[in-house]
């Protein structure tokens, strides 16, 4: 993605729905939708993370944002159900969803895994990018251009060794990314692709690599151009494709 230029409204009234949104990467996406002129739903577990994220966004200037809060691991599907009837009566469609929350707990061998935190791990990082996308579906399909994004890992094409559920999830959103895209290529006006933002400065890098320099991992910033791309309307025609943003 070194040489894409979004433009500066890019998301110009666009409505883009990112998961993870009160810290980390899907903080700095938030802001970067924001102010390529995107109204961002931000929605994560901690009301006070959303909503310091939510007054950076309004001090930068940007549209205002909105705040939903949601505990990934223990929503049921009436939940997802009534953040649609939410996004319904607000907005009327979404133009954008993004799968960035994840949980990763730490690298642990098969025969030592517990058995709480794989059920709790595909819970947040494969159960939930479905029942979110399911309830969402009709909302998508209202907009001219809506594009669905989920979270990749290169670590779930492999198998590495000790990544468990986490690699485990990560395939199982593969899969369901291209099925979505298979399915929704014709007829709608929603594209499905996935980002592999690759090791970058956030929480889940400094715990696989605790002993090593946060400096020598690129920030968050630097694969931001790829998530514009994908979410915005330069990408028409891309879909059932794995962005590499490092590559």
């Amino acid at each position: 993605m070194k040489d894409y230029q979004p433009a500066a409204d890019l998301l110009q009234n666009r409505v883009i729905l990112v998961t993870g949104a009160g810290t980390g990467l899907g903080r700095t996406i938030a802001h970067s939708l924001s102010a390529h002129g995107a109204t961002v739903i931000l929605l994560g577990r901690t009301i006070r993370q959303l909503e310091r994220v939510y007054d950076e966004i309004e001090q930068a200037g940007g549209p205002q944002p909105a705040i939903y809060p949601m505990n990934l691991e223990g929503a049921t599907p009436k939940d997802y159900l009534d953040l649609a009837q939410v996004l319904e009566t607000e907005f009327g469609r979404l133009d954008g969803l993004l799968h960035n929350a994840t949980l990763f707990e730490g690298l642990t061998p098969i025969a030592n895994y517990d058995l709480e935190l794989w059920y709790r791990t595909l819970q947040v990082s494969l159960n939930a990018p479905f029942m979110l996308t399911h309830a969402v579906l009709g909302l998508l399909n209202r907009s001219t251009d809506a594009s669905v994004v989920f979270t990749a890992d290169r670590v779930s094409e492999i198998g590495q060794a000790y990544w468990g559920a986490y690699a485990v999830a990560k395939g199982g959103a593969e899969t369901l990314m291209k099925i979505l895209a298979s399915e929704l290529e014709t007829n709608t006006p929603i594209r499905v692709n996935s980002i592999d933002p690759g090791r970058i400065r956030t929480g889940l890098t400094l715990k696989v690599y605790p002993g090593r320099d946060p400096a020598e991992w690129p920030a968050p910033e630097t694969v931001l151009d790829a998530y514009l791309y994908l979410l915005g309307p330069d990408s028409r025609g891309v879909t059932g494709q794995i962005l590499r943003a490092q590559a």
